[in-house]
């Protein structure tokens, strides 16, 4: 049910007019994200400055049963940080609660608002010598709000966890308006039940984020990158074990990249051959402050077993740079090359090989021709298996395949006893999916929660469960 005049207004005078807006054409940025996928339509786009006007909103919401889509950075990849097509849902922006509150070296904990961009919290870090490692390709627009929200993942998982094992503490506010204060900088805090880890990954459905404490980390004194070329993905597997042995547990990235995702990268984004010559796989890693030389000498073994054919070690930070430009460009240039289906999924990382043998047989069986764009973060077993269409087909033609071949994909996932959402969320994408990869158990205990810290459901509906 759209909301009427008078709550419309009751919502506007909280954040000034100035901050809620009206006009279409002002809130189109709001409306669609960048893949192009979801365009929707709403009353209002509030953007408060504070937790207490969130608060206020919230009661407004609450008292006249009024749908809130909670938005951060608005670079989420599930759409659930878009308003709906229907036009009844109010947007709720955080992008003016920005502020670095507190930053605390000898605690290693920075307190940053929800709108922070995850650059400049990255930057305060380094302004104190720390580091906060959460790192993705968004970094320049992606806020902490919606990192903590869909529990994002990122390029240094396997030496620091995803953004919930960031996180020490968090301030929220409820459905109804009531505000939590949690932003706690303990590292230990047995007191009962862990309510931070709830709304951690809830994708917005039972509070919204104003508001967290977040750990800080020394910063490496010195980086060792290399881009590798091996055989297969079971010998990227093989040189991820090799490398963890040998350089004491060192590793902090481990990318593997198929050889069209990075031919894609230089025909379309001008990304120079990193290496002299092709392979069918390539690995980008990385070690923080190794024994000097570590890299060089992991890379003589690998080649000494057959692991790895020819590698290039980056010689200044311009280098490095490149080779993680090559890297982070891969999904931009999928899109010149037409339609792309695209799967965030987990297994095992010991099953990895065997997942993508099997998940590139099933769908050529349902679609022969489909160009496999595999890429993503071995280290943690993520894998971003992007399928592009077939030279020549038309677009629209392959993209009216999508749940078909997610069906093939996620039943090869399922097999591995992996996951159909590893680091982008469920949103409205995968939600109708939650019954079919959920058991009755853990769905009614999801339901409960969200019964319970949002009763009137005004708290994104329909995204991560069902309506």
């Amino acid at each position: 049910m759209s909301p009427s005049p008078e709550t419309l207004n009751r919502l506007a005078a909280v954040v000034g007019e100035k901050n809620a807006i009206r006009d279409p054409a002002l809130m189109d940025g709001y409306m669609r994200e960048w893949r192009q996928i979801w365009h929707g339509r709403s009353p209002l786009v509030l953007r408060p400055a504070s937790t207490d006007e969130v608060s206020r909103l919230l009661a407004i919401a609450n008292e006249t049963r009024t749908a809130i889509v909670p938005q951060a950075g608005n670079t989420g990849l599930c759409g659930g940080q878009i308003a709906t097509e229907q036009g009844h849902e109010v947007v709720l922006s955080l992008d003016r609660m920005t502020r670095i509150l507190d930053v605390d070296p000898a605690d290693n904990s920075i307190t940053v608002e929800a709108g922070a961009i995850l650059k400049s919290v990255q930057e305060a870090a380094e302004a104190v010598d720390r580091l906060f490692p959460l790192s993705l390709a968004s970094e320049g627009s992606c806020r902490i709000g919606g990192n903590l929200s869909t529990n994002a993942g990122g390029l240094n998982v396997i030496a620091y966890g995803n953004a919930r094992d960031l996180c020490l503490g968090l301030e929220v506010v409820l459905a109804d308006g009531r505000i939590w204060n949690g932003l706690k900088r303990l590292r230990k805090d047995n007191t009962g039940y862990d309510l931070r880890d709830i709304f951690i990954g809830a994708e917005g459905t039972l509070g919204i984020i104003t508001g967290a404490v977040l750990k800080l980390f020394p910063r490496p004194r010195s980086l060792e990158t290399g881009f590798i070329a091996v055989p297969s993905p079971q010998a990227a597997v093989d040189l991820l074990s090799l490398a963890r042995e040998m350089s004491g547990n060192r590793v902090i990235a481990f990318e593997l990249i198929a050889d069209i995702a990075l031919q894609f990268a230089i025909r379309h984004a001008g990304i120079r051959h990193p290496l002299s010559g092709d392979s069918p796989w390539y690995v980008l890693a990385e070690l923080a402050d190794p024994v000097p030389g570590a890299l060089a000498g992991l890379l003589e073994a690998a080649m000494e077993r057959g692991l790895v054919s020819d590698a290039a070690l980056a010689q200044s930070e311009g280098q490095r740079e490149g080779f993680w430009a090559a890297r982070e460009l891969i999904s931009e240039s999928q899109k010149p090359e037409g339609g792309s289906i695209k799967h965030d999924v987990s297994v095992p990382v010991s099953l990895v090989p065997r997942f993508l043998a099997e998940a590139d047989a099933a769908v050529t069986r349902l679609l022969p021709g489909c160009r496999f764009v595999s890429f993503g973060h071995l280290g943690d077993g993520n894998i971003h298996y992007n399928v592009s269409q077939p030279v020549g087909m038309d677009k629209v033609a392959f993209l009216a395949l999508w749940n078909e071949m997610n069906d093939v994909v996620f039943d090869v996932v399922g097999r591995f006893g992996g996951s159909i959402s590893a680091e982008h969320g469920i949103g409205r994408l995968k939600a109708h999916r939650m019954p079919e990869i959920k058991s009755a158990v853990e769905l009614e205990m999801m339901r409960g929660l969200k019964k319970l810290f949002d009763p009137n459901n005004i708290l994104s509906p329909g995204r991560v469960l069902p309506d």
